[in-house]
């Protein structure tokens, strides 16, 4: 199994794991899985890893149908701004590839802010670390695993 799913089973946090057949010619990773998995899609989240002004990674976790709002995750952490960080700084602290960025058991624990509207559902869906991998948990869950906090992440 991946990282992600090794460290729930080690922390006997309770979760689901849930694979499908990855299309590599799909255009949305998480759509994807939203789709293949017959899951409504503001219940499937991205990873998204971004780069402060600082010069620091950190994580946004927020539903695959939803953009990213720079300005709302700056706040949230306290900074001025925010951009997308770059597809090899994203695999060299995350260990995990594009589309199989898991928010569990990345190389490097990253400041992450969830979507507020995670809270909106017993449980989420989350990568787990590789596509066509689901992971399902509690929200709460995630956070507490993760010391994330919540926040309006979309524009």
């Amino acid at each position: 199994m991946t990282p992600a799913v090794n460290l729930l089973k080690k922390a006997k946090i309770a979760h689901q794991v849930h694979e499908y057949s990855h299309d590599a010619q799909h255009e949305s990773y998480g759509l994807e899985a939203a789709e293949k998995l017959q899951l409504e899609p503001s219940r499937v989240f991205k990873t998204l890893v971004v780069v402060l002004d600082s010069g620091q990674l950190a994580c946004a976790i927020l539903p695959v149908n939803q953009m990213l709002s720079m300005k709302n995750l700056a706040k949230t952490l306290g900074v001025k701004r925010a951009e997308m960080a770059n597809k090899l700084d994203v695999q060299r602290s995350t260990g995990y590839v594009l589309g199989g960025v898991s928010p569990l058991a990345q190389k490097k624990r990253l400041p992450t802010v969830i979507d507020i509207s995670a809270q909106d559902y017993p449980t989420i869906y989350i990568s787990g670390g590789r596509r066509g991998l689901e992971i399902e948990m509690a929200a709460s869950e995630l956070a507490q695993c993760l010391k994330a906090q919540f926040a309006q992440l979309n524009s």
